[in-house]
């Protein structure tokens, strides 16, 4: 297939296999995953992605939207891959605390430019993250102790439709659709453009704090005794590191959405532990709260398992923390709670979870460790199984699972019915389709 009508359909660029730029173009995040799709388009604006969709579903291809390819799982060769990374404007309207952003924005410049109006969106760790596809996973982020999931804070979505029809969704347009689109997945519809509430952030305060790994359980106490007390504000995570060529290390990630003198006194338990190797607490700008765990900004080799934990019992513990992290590289416990476990009556598809605690686990995919790794993940998760509850975040989900393992079975059947009714031809295609 030459694409040759579509290429004289749209402003962007298609690329087929052969072209120069169609290997880089086609490349997701995690490059142990592997999209020899039919053909990319690059589109410049809605109406290149609503001629994409027509053409698509013409001759009888899915597209696949991913503005980043951080949640690629494969599976689609058959498949032409939409990238909407050039879709990026992104617009803040302080009066209303409102954002607009287009399909291919990531996080970094939403913070720069709401953070300008003392302004923050609900945000994740790494500012290379695009905002659709993680808002439309639910979004898990800094600040979602205190205001729930990213998707819930969506007002309005511009889409393109199964049809290739473009539309404004919201909860008086469209109340299922608008219900599914916050967290479900992509299945639904091509966004285009979303819009969403924005939250004050006078000062945010937090830091990475490092230590020698021979302070873990040291650590490890004082993560469980601030996260015991610690207000909706402020969030904390815990890592066990383990570098290639460098000895083992712990820390704990912090952000306060506050004060810097509240979030000096909320972390002081830190202060007694001796022997830092650094501690980059300060007064953070929030475009700045990828600098905390500064994770990697191009795409690398790696593999992955989310798992939601129900409690950090003995047994638990002795797992995470007496037995070598390598050959992982992180094993990290995020503190959940706050708005997290709080129903929404207003809410989205993603709905409330209700576990304390979010177990990710992370490896290199490189050929010489890549199958001591994925077995390693796998004794991992089944040393600790009766603590896991069988759940977890859309976006935390790893290239061999499916959505059922993000939804409970009504919450599956209603999106699954959902997509049946707006999509009977399956021209949209999500990285984690609903309908399996």
């Amino acid at each position: 297939m030459t694409f040759d009508e579509l290429r004289g359909a749209v402003a962007g660029r298609i690329l087929v296999p052969g072209d120069d730029g169609f290997e880089q173009a086609a490349r997701p995040w995690a490059l142990t995953v592997t999209q020899p799709v039919a053909a990319v388009a690059e589109v410049e604006d809605a109406d290149d992605v609503a001629a994409v969709v027509a053409y698509a579903r013409r001759v009888g291809m899915p597209v696949v939207a991913q503005p980043t390819g951080h949640g690629a799982a494969g599976g689609i060769e058959d498949a032409i891959l939409l990238r909407t990374g050039r879709i990026d404007n992104v617009e803040i309207d302080a009066r209303q605390r409102i954002a607009r952003v287009g399909a291919g924005a990531k996080w970094g410049q939403v913070q720069a430019a709401a953070g300008a109006h003392g302004l923050t969106g609900l945000a994740g760790s790494n500012p290379v993250v695009g905002v659709t596809g993680y808002t439309l996973g639910g979004g898990l982020g800094w600040f979602s102790r205190k205001y729930g999931w990213a998707s819930d804070a969506v007002r309005a979505f511009e889409i393109v439709d199964a049809e290739g029809k473009q539309g404004r969704i919201t909860a008086a347009s469209d109340p299922e659709l608008f219900w599914a689109l916050r967290g479900g997945g992509g299945d639904f519809a091509v966004v285009t453009a979303l819009e969403f509430e924005l939250f004050a952030a006078p000062a945010v305060y937090g830091g990475r704090v490092l230590w020698s790994g021979n302070r873990t359980h040291e650590v490890f106490e004082a993560f469980q005794e601030i996260t015991a007390a610690a207000p909706e504000e402020l969030s904390v995570w815990f890592h066990r590191l383990q570098f290639p060529d460098a000895p083992p290390m712990v820390a704990l990630d912090a952000v306060y959405l506050g004060a810097a003198e509240e979030g000096r006194a909320l972390l002081a338990r830190l202060d007694a532990i001796d022997g830092p190797i650094a501690d980059k607490r300060a007064v953070l700008p929030v475009a700045s709260l990828g600098d905390v765990t500064a994770e990697p900004a191009d795409p690398s080799p790696s593999l992955s398992r989310g798992e939601l934990l129900t409690d950090l019992d003995d047994a638990v513990v002795k797992s995470l923390l007496e037995e070598p992290v390598a050959p992982l590289i992180n094993i990290q416990i995020r503190h959940l709670g706050g708005a997290l476990a709080e129903a929404n009556p207003d809410g989205g598809a993603r709905g409330p979870v209700t576990e304390p605690y979010l177990l990710y686990l992370l490896g290199l995919g490189l050929p010489h460790v890549a199958a001591a790794v994925k077995a390693r993940l796998t004794e991992i998760v089944d040393a600790i199984g009766g603590h896991i509850s069988g759940l977890k975040p859309y976006t935390f989900l790893a290239p061999e699972e499916g959505a059922a393992a993000a939804f409970d079975r009504s919450t599956l059947a209603r999106l699954g019915e959902l997509e049946r009714a707006r999509d009977p031809h399956g021209v949209i295609r999500a990285n984690y389709p609903v309908l399996g």
